[in-house]
């Protein structure tokens, strides 16, 4: 049967746009907020593009009213925001910063004001300083304090965000953090990036029972994970056994023991050689499975991998964990292939059949589980036209084509309840600095001047509608 020409959603389907802290708030050194890994990272020379730092960002701290009254006026029903750590726990530990809270507060308030449906992440990669230098993520300890953070902001903001997400991506947070370093804090140690792995699960977990402790029960509770479609270069059963490890690393990692209480014993096989996986108590497992309400899925392009050749030892692209030390523990044996097609500002293939193949997948690991696309979206080398306009008809075919394929997959079964588009605005993108775009929303960063993009109108369409409008011819 042929496609409908007019693409709907179902009508109670969120329509929103995701940011975190580091990325746009600045005010680094306000309301007695202390450094994050983040600050001290890209203040270290060589660590960012140009050196270029988060000091500023788009200052959403001071302009976040106008931020929300710009969602409002595209149509978003929903906003997903994270929380800085030590802007309400300064040092990881003890009572929270007031000043730090009324700022959630402050944005949480208007955000329900214009009907915009908040979801708050915990933690999208800013580490309290202080807690790095006792061992950061690695450390056992650090799921604690991160439990007892939890409890403190939902104590504040429980009243108001019914949508919780407790981490953003820990993939990045344990492989590119502690394995390759191109992420903050910039170790390379590989024993580490397992064990922080582990511990960020077991973070979750706690945090998971630490809100549920402090929440009206009717909060819903998730975790966003960066969860790779892994295809193999050939049906040769060498190449399908490097699939079965990158996926393990990759997903089997953190939904093994979040949605099924155990790690996969391949991956604990394949990894012996690294560590021998003593850090995982009796105990941990269990509380990482406590029940979950969603499940939050980040997807940018899949992965294309096979069984090294001979001497050849892989290239670790951009987009998984490139860099000159590997993010993938004992994988020197396995290749990442350029996969075909298009390509963003970033490098990556564009390939929206790989969010539908996410999507279906994980309604068979948990069914029953509401799932959301937390995050999907291009870098483009957007421009202002000499009237102020930006015309990005390449974002909007981005955005069209996966949004059909949530729809799709939806038509097939899939209990999806929403879609955060990334990302609101033109930020900080991490070690790029400011050279990647990725907003709907263009930010001069001489003036801090928001313009909403061609795209962010035609979004805007379709939050309104709940259709998807068709894309302009160029």
């Amino acid at each position: 049967m042929p496609e409908p020409m007019t693409q709907t959603f179902p009508p109670a389907f969120l329509w929103g746009a995701s940011t975190s802290a580091y990325q746009i708030e600045g005010a680094v050194g306000e309301d007695g907020r202390t450094p994050s890994i983040w600050d001290t990272f890209s203040h270290t020379p060589g660590r960012t593009a140009g050196g270029e730092t988060g000091d500023v960002a788009v200052d959403h701290y001071h302009r976040y009213r106008d931020d929300v009254a710009l969602m409002a006026e595209l149509g978003l029903s929903a906003y997903r925001f994270s929380v800085s750590w030590p802007r309400v726990q300064p040092t990881g530990r003890g009572p929270a910063i007031q000043r730090g809270l009324d700022f959630y507060r402050r944005l949480v308030d208007e955000l329900l004001e214009h009907g915009i449906k908040p979801a708050l992440t915990l933690y999208h990669w800013d580490l309290p300083q202080e807690l790095e230098d006792a061992g950061g993520w690695p450390e056992r300890d650090t799921a604690f304090r991160f439990a007892e953070y939890a409890r403190l902001v939902g104590e504040a903001l429980g009243d108001r965000v019914e949508q919780w997400i407790t981490l953003n991506e820990p993939w990045c947070s344990a492989f590119l953090g502690y394995g390759s370093g191109v992420h903050a804090p910039g170790r390379t140690d590989p024993a580490a990036s397992l064990r922080a792995a582990h511990h960020l699960n077991l973070g979750h977990g706690l945090a998971v029972s630490a809100l549920r402790a402090a929440m009206p029960a009717h909060n819903r509770i998730a975790v966003s994970l960066n969860s790779s479609v892994v295809r193999p270069l050939s049906q040769d059963p060498a190449d399908l056994a490097a699939v079965r490890r990158i996926d393990d690393l990759a997903n089997g990692i953190f939904h093994g023991p979040m949605l099924h209480g155990a790690y996969p014993e391949t991956l604990l096989e394949a990894t012996r050689s690294v560590t021998d996986w003593s850090h995982v108590l009796d105990t941990d497992l269990r509380t990482i499975n406590a029940p979950l309400d969603a499940l939050g899925l980040n997807y940018y392009t899949p992965a294309l991998v096979s069984a090294a050749s001979g001497e050849v030892k892989g290239p670790r692209l951009d987009g998984h964990g490139g860099g000159e030390h590997s993010p993938w523990p004992a994988c020197d044996d396995i290749v990442f292939h350029q996969t075909p097609g298009e390509r963003t500002e970033m490098g990556w293939s564009i390939d929206p059949t790989g969010l539908y193949d996410l999507i279906m997948r994980y309604a068979r690991e948990a069914p029953g589980l509401p799932l959301y696309v937390t995050e999907n979206g291009a870098a483009y080398d957007d421009k202002p036209d000499p009237d102020g306009r930006v015309h990005d008809p390449e974002r909007i075919a981005y955005l069209h084509g996966h949004l059909s394929e949530v729809r799709r997959a939806i038509t097939d079964g899939a209990d999806v309840r929403g879609y955060y588009l990334w990302s609101l605005l033109d930020n900080f993108e991490w070690a790029y600095g400011y050279g990647k775009r990725f907003g709907a929303v263009y930010v001069d960063y001489a003036t801090l001047e928001r313009t909403p993009k061609s795209s962010a109108h035609w979004y805007g369409e379709a939050a309104r509608t709940g259709a998807l409008p068709p894309v302009p011819a160029v």
